[in-house]
């Protein structure tokens, strides 16, 4: 029995091999040690939580640890090569390539869509799986499929008709997010089964976009192998990190590419949709989200029902990033044409208050622009790289999907 460490790692919005892309949105803040706030809705960390961007880690419960970014394979404690990616080239790197897979039938395609993001302003593009839950183009995917995201394009795979899509809601702690295609009517959906308990032993098979290249969707049949399972994910920097509950582990050959995809029951009927795979290892596991679960977040998402997990729409966006490596909220870039660019804000301002509170840290702006909505208006006071004291009252704008 091989008892060497395993890294597990979401096949995510993988970045499309036929175009050159920037890896990294924000590679030379990351590059000088500093995080980024209101340009990536509040997430704290420009290296490592940017999961359309790269991959996360994902280890089980007593593995070891290991991260594949898309920019190349990485190299885990005991030696082997993580998950690697498209390069910033087009080249790839690292074991990304699907191998098992066959062409998916066409009612295997009836219902998928392929997503395609634009990230933070042009500087990326990525690409993932969904699935149609209604005919007028309610979409069900991934939150790391669209996380960083400032467009989304869709197109269903049985038509090749592409839509643009909106966010109406997601829960980044159950990986869940919910789409809605733009002036869409007479969709086909998937079927899904909510009833019938997925057990060890059953016959599966996950179709996505796998290697985010588009074309015909891809199947890989697999068996389930545990259900109720349970994995963590965390940064390439070993922060923030979060875990995945109650999912569906199968040993069916998923990748970069296939996530927010469907796992078929032998019915045909939708019993899961893939957000994990291994990676190190000749022999992959995945793992998928119920569909119970799925639809239930979904259908909380649908009625607008807000909650410690579930965001609807995105977070306000102030258009700044800040440095790491001071104490205060150091303001590094500001966006062109975002909020705090329009109120007069630069590079060397320090922000002293956001609607009233003090600001003391980079983390505490965070706090406070994640909790506020696209439109809020809000004051924001600041020093600018002079000492002079400044207050504005600013109109959220809508940034990269949180």
């Amino acid at each position: 029995m091989n008892d060497q460490p395993t890294a597990f790692a979401r096949p995510a919005a993988r970045p499309r091999p036929r175009r050159r892309i920037a890896v990294l949105a924000t590679t030379a803040v990351a590059a000088a040690g500093m995080t980024a706030f209101g340009i990536t809705a509040g997430q704290a960390d420009s290296t490592g939580t940017s999961v359309a961007t790269q991959q996360r880690t994902l280890t089980a419960p007593s593995s070891g640890y290991g991260y594949g970014g898309f920019g190349g394979p990485a190299t885990l404690p005991d030696g082997r090569s993580g998950l690697g990616g498209i390069s910033g080239d087009g080249s790839t790197s690292g074991s990304t390539q699907q191998t098992t897979a066959t062409d998916a039938s066409e009612t295997q395609e009836k219902g998928l869509v392929y997503i395609d993001t634009t990230l933070d302003y042009g500087s990326g593009q990525a690409a993932g799986t969904g699935m149609v839950l209604t005919s007028d183009g309610e979409i069900l995917t991934n939150h790391h499929v669209v996380e960083g995201a400032t467009s989304i394009s869709v197109e269903v795979v049985s038509t090749g008709t592409t839509y643009d899509a909106e966010v109406v809601g997601y829960d980044a702690t159950h990986d869940v997010a919910v789409l809605q295609l733009v002036d869409a009517q007479g969709l086909a959906t998937v079927t899904t089964d909510t009833a019938e308990t997925v057990a060890v032993g059953d016959s599966v098979t996950a179709v996505g976009n796998a290697n985010g290249d588009g074309g015909a969707a891809s199947a890989a049949a697999g068996t389930v192998l545990g259900v109720d399972q349970s994995i963590t994910v965390s940064s390439e920097t070993g922060g923030d990190a979060s875990r995945l509950t109650g999912l569906i582990e199968i040993d069916a050959d998923i990748i970069a590419g296939d996530s927010g995809g469907a796992l078929y029951d032998d019915d045909g009927e939708v019993v899961g949709m893939s957000t994990a795979a291994s990676s190190g290892s000749a022999d992959i596991t995945g793992y998928a989200v119920p569909i119970a679960q799925a639809l239930e977040i979904a259908d909380q998402i649908e009625a607008g029902t807000s909650s410690g997990t579930v965001q609807i729409g995105n977070h306000g966006y102030l258009g700044i990033s800040l440095s790491a490596e001071v104490t205060g909220a150091l303001v590094a870039g500001v966006q062109d044409d975002s909020p705090a660019a329009d109120a007069g804000i630069v590079a060397g301002s320090t922000i002293t208050s956001l609607g009233g509170r003090a600001v003391t840290s980079s983390d505490a702006l965070a706090s406070a622009v994640a909790e506020l909505a696209v439109g809020d208006r809000v004051t924001v006071a600041w020093t600018d790289p002079s000492g002079r004291a400044h207050t504005e009252t600013v109109t959220l704008g809508e940034g990269p999907i949180g």
